[in-house]
């Protein structure tokens, strides 16, 4: 496993330091970062469609990066992905996240998202990436709660759906050598076990469809977070390092009640202030032999954010596990044929 890390998305700013990238990658490395994750919406942090297109672009920027101390771990598009598939009634709540000229205009917002997606891949290949984050997008999530009653084959239709729209996205990072990793998220399609299910079969099982790992959003589902790990392991590519709480009682509980962050039973905390068991969660990653980066995603309603970065690289250092090179019992060992038909009552 490498890192620590951190996802830039949450830091950036019109303010020093965070208003530049390189700027904030030096400031992430004198806080004890190694790597940083880097949101394509933000035009301080990358071009992506100049990535996308030109390598000595890609090699400057990563050569800025290694000069102020860190390297580049993933690209990440959130927001675009999320434009992939917006069910109408969240038209005018995610326009936000276009650019203007196709603000509006669903069709011509979701073209934008997928040719965004396409960038991306080409992108991530230029740098040298091996893995890239991103959210499915809903077209299902309003009818995520049965009742009203759904009907017969409704969700069947929307993950069909789902899976016309990403299966070329899909096939283009497959062309350009990356997983594409989706964060299994609220708000998403794809926001737990069996909807990730739904989604690998309507598109074949296809090789890149990836996870984005935030036990986060799962503590918040009541989900075992643990368990996840033995299931679905083999498609965790990315790891995002984010603690939370969920403490209900007698007047709310997993829906919060349409209460801000600071008031729900559940909501993000900074690294060691939540309920996140990190320690088995390391554990179980290293078991499987995941090698990818630990990033850390700081979203905390109480915290600034400068403290819970500061704090957050020696958490994720501690955690860390460095793998033995033999077996703690090597120096008990034997190989001896005969030795071991004799113990086994053969000779």
């Amino acid at each position: 496993m490498k890192g620590p890390a951190v996802f830039l998305a949450q830091f950036m700013s019109d303010s020093a330091p965070f208003d530049t990238l390189p700027s904030a990658a030096r400031w992430m490395a004198e806080a004890g970062y190694v790597g940083i994750q880097v949101p394509t919406t933000d035009s301080r942090c990358i071009d992506l469609r100049l990535a996308a297109e030109s390598q000595d672009y890609c090699d400057e920027l990563a050569g800025t990066c290694r000069e102020a101390g860190v390297e580049i771990t993933e690209l990440s598009t959130h927001l675009q992905g999320q434009l992939v598939a917006v069910h109408p009634a969240y038209d005018v709540a995610f326009d936000g996240f276009a650019p203007e000229a196709v603000r509006g205009k669903p069709a011509e917002r979701q073209a934008w998202a997928v040719e965004q997606l396409h960038l991306a891949a080409k992108a991530s290949r230029r740098l040298g990436l091996e893995a890239h984050a991103t959210f499915s997008g809903a077209l299902a999530w309003p009818y995520l709660y049965p009742w009203p009653q759904r009907p017969a084959g409704l969700v069947e239709e929307a993950f069909a759906e789902l899976a016309k729209r990403w299966r070329p996205i899909l096939d283009a990072f497959e062309e350009e050598g990356v997983d594409l990793a989706y964060e299994i998220h609220p708000g998403e399609d794809l926001h737990d076990g069996v909807t990730f299910e739904r989604f690998l079969a309507a598109v074949d099982d296809h090789p890149r469809a990836s996870i984005l790992y935030d036990p986060s959003h799962y503590v918040l589902q009541a989900l075992d977070y643990l368990e996840f790990i033995d299931i679905y392991h083999e498609r965790i590519r990315m790891f995002h390092v984010k603690d939370a709480e969920l403490n209900p009682n007698g007047r709310s509980g997993v829906y919060g009640g349409y209460q801000d962050w600071v008031n729900r039973p559940g909501r993000f905390r900074s690294l060691g202030d939540g309920q996140v068991d990190f320690s088995g969660i390391f554990s179980k990653l290293t078991q499987y032999g995941y090698d990818g980066w630990a990033v850390l995603e700081w979203e905390c309603c109480l915290k600034h954010p400068e403290d819970g970065a500061r704090e957050g690289a020696p958490f994720i250092a501690a955690h860390m596990i460095r793998q033995p090179e033999r077996a703690f019992d090597d120096f008990a060992a034997g190989s001896d044929p005969a030795l071991n038909r004799a113990l086994l009552g053969l000779d």
